[in-house]
């Protein structure tokens, strides 16, 4: 007799079938190498795959050079990274694992030591570079000062976000998240506490979202009709007058006619400052809305760590999907060790530990 168990049925998303609903969320490694792939990398993501998540969910990958959050970070902008991810690829699905990448461009907040002695900005004699958002206002006095972004940069940036996942495809990556969260340049645009532009990418709600719309459109003319398309979005910012769940919830009632087939909500992250009561699953009652207004397959995120809570969350139907980050980290093989005998895909090499 099979177990019952929501987290550890399967999920479609298009044409995409996923194993279970536990993903790996995306996590920067800083590691990486004029954004190529490193050893580090391969052995990581490996690990996680044959731990058995349902879908691992590759960290933030630039879009462009300038779009880093550190020198260190993954890129997908030139053909040699693309080469470079090819095998991480085939050793996820070696495993029996899906995988996606999130492509991102981090605006203001790019330029940035990702740990060690030194922090805030980077500067040139470092391999640093100047960042561009939405205006001239660093995200806080350590950051670099950004550029402006002119409408021709904008529109360079979105046909980047699109050959960005045209090069996903071709490294045979299973789907696409566009990363609009945490304060990096989509959410820039987005939110009214960095977005005080005054042409058609600013002011209203209807041209602060306008990035994220296009973006979205020319990244789903490339992909394949079968594969799915996801995006990330803090859900709100945490602050009066900030980004809100009732702009999230308009965006997204509009990027699912654009073709976004999931939504992995999370929050934070536009401006220093910002007050929140974090707590396990603090972030649940957000997705739980934008699930109810869009209708959208969501995830959620956020000290979820223990099976009990994760089962529950989707037995309420507060979610689709919940995304593990930390807990992860600590134990790749949680998903392994957590799921009912029956639902378990253990490597013949490793079923005498199970």
């Amino acid at each position: 007799m099979e177990s019952s168990s929501f987290l550890y049925s399967p999920l479609t998303l298009r044409g995409l079938t996923l194993n279970n609903r536990l993903f790996m969320a995306p996590m920067c490694q800083y590691s990486a190498v004029d954004g190529l792939v490193q050893p580090w990398h391969r052995r990581h993501y490996a690990e996680r795959a044959v731990g058995g998540v349902g879908l691992v969910i590759v960290e933030a990958t630039a879009v462009q050079p300038c779009g880093r959050i550190s020198p260190q970070d993954l890129g997908l902008w030139n053909d040699a990274q693309t080469e470079a991810f090819r095998p991480l690829v085939d050793d996820a699905h070696a495993a029996g694992t899906k995988i996606g990448v999130q492509i991102a461009h981090a605006g203001r907040k790019a330029s940035t030591y990702a740990w060690g002695p030194k922090s805030g900005a980077v500067p040139p004699e470092d391999g640093g570079w100047t960042v561009v958002s939405t205006g001239t206002a660093p995200f806080d006095p350590t950051y670099p000062v950004p550029v402006a972004l002119t409408h021709e940069q904008i529109l360079a940036v979105i046909a980047d976000f699109a050959a960005t996942a045209q090069r996903a495809v071709a490294a045979g990556f299973d789907t696409v998240e566009i990363h609009g969260a945490h304060g990096y340049l989509i959410h820039q645009f987005l939110s009214p506490l960095t977005n005080k532009r005054t042409d058609q990418w600013g002011g209203t709600a209807e041209n602060r979202f306008r990035l994220a719309i296009e973006v979205t459109r020319a990244i789903r003319k490339v992909l394949p009709s079968t594969m799915p398309l996801m995006i990330r979005l803090s859900a709100t910012d945490w602050m009066d007058g900030g980004w809100d769940v009732d702009q999230t919830v308009a965006l997204l009632n509009i990027l699912k006619t654009e073709g976004v087939d999931f939504a992995d909500i999370s929050s934070g992250g536009a401006v220093p400052g910002a007050k929140m009561t974090i707590g396990p699953g603090y972030q649940v009652p957000l997705a739980a809305r934008v699930k109810r207004e869009t209708g959208l397959l969501v995830g959620t995120v956020g000290l979820i760590t223990e099976t009990t809570q994760a089962e529950s969350i989707l037995a309420s139907g507060d979610a689709d999907v919940i995304l593990m980050g930390r807990q992860l980290l600590r134990d790749p093989y949680y998903p392994l060790r957590q799921a009912p005998a029956d639902h378990r895909n253990v490597p013949q090499q490793y079923k005498r530990a199970f």
